[in-house]
């Protein structure tokens, strides 16, 4: 997979926690900035916070990073679907450019207030934020009255 179409936004260092026993950036939290990453796009995307990871296709990973790499990661749309929104990404890093990482497939499912896939609406990508939920209510209800 090329970088054609993909937008990198976020931007990673690579610090002592994130190594593993090679000390090499451990794949398990280059999974979890992807997901998360994927979370955010799917969020904006599809202007909704209640969105769920539903599929992850095969993951190459090409390369690997080092302690004090700065690695970039790059999200695409490529379908909508009824509920859902499929994109592809990569990771790679800043200085070399040389991919770290690909998928071609991230599926994520939009839902409804009652947990369960819900229409979303949209066919095309937003490059804008027009599309992020006002905050009706807060995520978390504060335990302290005044």
């Amino acid at each position: 997979m090329n970088s054609h179409g993909i937008n990198f936004h976020t931007r990673k260092w690579v610090r002592p926690e994130d190594l593993n026993a090679n000390d090499t950036l451990f794949g398990g939290s280059l999974l979890r900035w992807i997901d998360e990453e994927a979370a955010i796009y799917a969020i904006v995307q599809l202007g909704n916070r209640r969105v769920v990871t539903k599929y992850m296709s095969e993951i190459n990973f090409a390369a690997s990073a080092v302690l004090g790499d700065l690695i970039e990661m790059g999200l695409t749309a490529t379908h909508f679907g009824r509920t859902s929104l499929t994109m592809r990404a990569e990771v790679r890093n800043i200085f070399t450019r040389e991919s770290i990482l690909t998928i071609d497939k991230i599926v994520f499912v939009n839902l409804g207030p009652d947990g369960r896939p819900a229409e979303h609406g949209y066919d095309t990508i937003t490059y804008d934020r027009d599309r992020i939920p006002a905050l009706q209510t807060p995520l978390y209800a504060s335990s302290v009255e005044e």
